[in-house]
């Protein structure tokens, strides 16, 4: 089984997160995942988008440290890393997730 890279706390970066969150489709994930708290990848989104495509955005969510992503039988659970990114940058996600609000 191939381990799924998660960087340490330490180091996140500004640049990083700050490109991560820089797309439509993955602010949409970080939204909801901020509002139901767990998620699976199919569960991550209300519409339709190819299962590789939807991949790609948490790859990035998970290697520039927004989202932690677990093995759970088949699926990927992921979540927020909201406690390191409060430490890291306080009040970022905070403010992002208010940005957002629909």
């Amino acid at each position: 089984m191939r381990l799924l890279y998660h960087p340490d706390k330490k180091d996140l970066s500004l640049a990083g997160v700050l490109y991560a969150l820089g797309d439509p489709v993955r602010l949409e994930i970080v939204r909801r995942l901020a509002e139901k708290g767990e998620l699976t990848c199919c569960d991550a989104l209300k519409v339709q988008i190819a299962k590789s495509t939807l991949s790609h955005h948490f790859k990035v969510l998970r290697e520039s440290g927004v989202v932690c992503s677990r093995k759970e039988g088949t699926q990927h659970m992921n979540s927020l890393r909201r406690d390191d990114l409060d430490d890291r940058f306080p009040g970022l996600l905070n403010t992002i997730l208010q940005a957002i609000e629909p």
